[in-house]
């Protein structure tokens, strides 16, 4: 893959074609945008089924307690401040800025957190649909400071691979998942892997021109195709992408949960049942 960051005034947007197929600023409650879901964008973009976008006075939260998965992995990233995590496994900690967490429920597992010490916290949580070979399987829970984040330029590499860098954590597929910092008037490019159908990107901070103009706030999904995606920043801007083969399978949901069928969402429930009644002896719930 090719990467270019440099500083330079953008071609004239008359000359390059629209790259952008779907654009949507999702549903916000609270501090929490959720900008993709199965019932929309998730089911053309999966195995990316959820994507929620997380903008917070840490004040003003609470905590997010603790709740189930199955079927899934949710990846979580943040650009500013820290958050407290916690989940079944027993593992406890402070995400910081530029951390990364890898939660794999796959059978069944809880996980929950709140607000660290920082004044404020932002970032991105995903939600990766997984193939029938993993949706039951393993718990997986992995905490990655930044420094053991791969980097290649401005982009921090949480799955997948991009330039020289690779990410530690084995994805379940075919997936790049990258983490963007530009300031304004750089550039990037994004060449993704040949069989990664499925492509998007979204802004917590700043804009970007591809040559669409994309937004703080925004989701875009791109059009299939082998020609590489062109970022040039307006503005300073932090923003997610993500790229992938298409999950082949149907989406099952439950309430936290994602599978291929209704006999594993079933299996997924059970187990998500049998913790929460060993939480609830402990006095969690």
């Amino acid at each position: 893959m090719t990467l270019t960051t440099a500083r330079h005034s953008p071609p004239p947007i008359t000359e390059r074609p629209s790259s952008i197929l779907y654009r949507t600023r999702g549903r916000r409650h609270g501090p929490v945008t959720r900008l993709m879901s199965p019932s929309d964008l998730g089911e053309m973009l999966k195995p990316f089924v959820f994507l929620d976008l997380v903008d917070a006075d840490a004040r003003a939260v609470s905590g997010f307690g603790l709740h189930p998965h199955s079927g899934i992995t949710t990846v979580t990233h943040l650009f500013e401040g820290n958050v407290r995590y916690e989940d079944t496994t027993g593992a406890s900690g402070l995400l910081p800025e530029d951390g990364v967490e890898w939660f794999k429920a796959g059978h069944g597992a809880w996980h929950g957190g709140g607000a660290g010490d920082s004044a404020r916290f932002r970032g991105f949580q995903l939600w990766l649909a997984l193939p029938p070979e993993h949706e039951l399987g393993p718990v997986e829970s992995i905490y990655q400071a930044p420094e053991d984040v791969a980097r290649d330029g401005p982009a921090r590499v949480l799955i997948g691979t991009h330039g020289a860098a690779a990410s530690s954590l084995k994805a379940p597929s075919s997936i790049n998942y990258l983490a963007v910092r530009l300031k304004a008037g750089e550039s990037w490019r994004y060449q993704r892997p040949a069989n990664h159908t499925v492509a998007w990107a979204a802004l917590s901070i700043g804009s970007v021109l591809v040559p669409d103009a994309i937004h703080a706030g925004e989701l875009a999904a791109f059009k299939p195709s082998h020609a590489p995606i062109d970022f040039y920043a307006s503005a300073d801007t932090e923003f997610v992408l993500g790229s992938a083969a298409l999950h082949p399978h149907e989406l099952v949901l439950g309430y936290y949960s994602v599978h291929t069928s209704p006999e594993t969402l079933m299996a997924g429930e059970r187990r998500i049942d049998e913790i929460r009644a060993q939480l609830q002896q402990k006095g969690r719930l």
